[in-house]
């Protein structure tokens, strides 16, 4: 009933989804891969055909290819809670133990790049994905007016998760907290059948990154969104 569940872990796995090469036109030297966090999660499931919603806080873990989490609040319509916000956090479990994160990254083996365009204090890079996978998303990169920075990733997903899903559009935000980029927020939005639409947002509040505690900079950084 609730198929945006692919669309999510698309959106929501922030070991997937650092840029790790210069092709993204991102100046990535030097800069440190995201190995480590916890962050508290803030997630919303809505179907409006339906008229049916849930919301789910949970502290989520990451240590290598290891991901945990803890639910510590949740409330709304069960189906929602279950099929789309558990189920979320249980299939993020295992695409991480499974090792390939790879697959989602913004590098030249999934991804061709078009040439930067300028925009309003912002830049512009067309991504276009090499394979049809759910972790791939077809659209482009939102950069920093200096072009040095991903503020966004925004566009459809490169292949439906499921036969119910006919398009998903998803916006994934970022931002540098202590010299580590991350994703601070997803929203997706599923065209699902006899759901009508389906929209999914994530917040993320984080504690720790690479085992260190967020700085009180980040966590304004955090706190401004």
């Amino acid at each position: 009933m609730f198929a945006v569940v692919g669309a999510a872990i698309a959106t929501t796995t922030p070991s997937a989804l650092t840029p790790t090469s210069r092709a993204t036109t991102i100046d990535a030297l030097g800069e440190p891969p995201l190995q480590q966090y916890r962050a508290f999660r803030r997630m919303h499931a809505h179907s409006e055909k339906l008229n049916a919603e849930g919301w789910m806080d949970a502290w989520t873990e990451l240590e290598g290819s290891t991901f945990r989490y803890e639910i510590v609040s949740e409330r709304g319509s069960e189906n929602v809670r279950n099929r789309v916000l558990r189920a979320l956090l249980k299939r993020e479990q295992e695409l991480i133990a499974a090792g390939n994160p790879d697959r989602a990254e913004l590098t030249p083996s999934n991804y061709s790049f078009a040439e930067e365009t300028a925009g309003p204090g912002v830049r512009y890079v067309n991504i276009k994905p090499k394979r049809k996978d759910v972790l791939l998303v077809d659209g482009r990169m939102v950069l920093s007016e200096d072009g040095r920075e991903l503020l966004r990733v925004e566009g459809v997903l490169a292949k439906n998760p499921s036969f119910w899903t006919s398009l998903v559009n998803v916006i994934r935000h970022y931002a540098r907290l202590d010299g580590v980029r991350v994703p601070i927020a997803t929203e997706s939005i599923a065209r699902v059948k006899i759901a009508g639409l389906s929209r999914l947002n994530v917040d993320y509040e984080y504690e720790s990154i690479n085992g260190r505690p967020v700085s009180p900079a980040a966590r304004r950084i955090l706190a401004s969104r």
